[in-house]
C-alpha cells in the first residue's frame, strides 16, 4: 500500500474490555491465565469462610485451595503446603470449638489479594493443640491477607488475636 492510500482505522474497545492495568508485565493475563475482577476475589475468599468454616465442609477446600498453597500464618508454621495444610489446620480448629462461626467484618481487594477481617466465635469442647476443653466460648479476631491465582487461594498471611483467645479461655491472666 502507498503512502497515499493508507486508510485510517478505527479502534473499537467494547465497554467489557479489559482494564489497561492489568495487562502490564507479569499480570495473570500476561501469563496466560483467566483474569479474575476483585469482586470475583472477594466472592472466592466469602465462599471459602461459608463453606469450609461455616458449613463445616472440609472437602471443599480441595476445590478452593491451590495445590501449591502457602500459609504464612504463625500458627501454620510446619504444616504441610497445599489442600492438606489447610485441612489439618481447620480440621484442628473445628475439632476444638466445633460450633465456630465465621463473621466477615471488612473485606478489602486490589488485584490479586483480598485482605479480611473476621470474628471467630464458638465454645472450647474439644483439645485445641495441648489445651483441653474448658467449655469457655470466644471470640477471636483474625486479620487475613489471602492471595489468589488461577481462580484459588494460592497464598495467606493470617493474625489471630491469640492472647484475646487465651485470654478468654482463662489460661493468661486478663492485663
Amino acid at each position: 500500500m502507498r503512502r497515499e492510500e493508507k486508510e485510517e482505522l478505527e479502534l473499537v474497545v467494547p465497554k467489557t474490555a479489559i482494564p489497561l492495568d492489568i495487562l502490564r508485565e507479569g499480570s495473570n493475563i500476561q501469563k496466560g491465565e483467566h483474569y479474575m475482577s476483585t469482586e470475583d476475589n472477594k466472592a472466592l475468599v466469602r465462599r471459602f469462610i461459608e463453606e469450609v468454616f461455616n458449613k463445616k465442609n472440609l472437602a471443599a477446600i480441595d476445590e478452593l485451595i491451590a495445590p501449591n498453597h502457602l500459609d504464612h500464618s504463625a500458627g501454620a508454621v510446619g504444616s504441610p503446603v497445599g489442600p492438606e495444610g489447610s485441612r489439618q489446620l481447620i480440621g484442628m480448629m473445628l475439632t476444638a470449638f466445633p460450633d465456630m462461626h465465621v463473621t466477615v467484618e471488612d473485606m478489602i481487594a486490589e488485584g490479586d489479594k483480598v485482605v479480611v477481617r473476621f470474628t471467630e466465635r464458638g465454645t472450647q469442647q474439644g483439645a485445641f493443640g495441648s489445651i483441653p476443653p474448658t467449655g469457655k466460648q470466644v471470640a477471636v479476631s483474625t486479620i487475613d491477607i489471602v492471595r489468589i491465582e488461577g481462580g484459588k487461594i494460592a497464598e495467606e498471611w493470617g493474625i489471630d488475636d491469640m492472647l484475646g483467645m487465651l485470654q478468654q479461655l482463662g489460661l493468661v491472666p486478663a492485663m
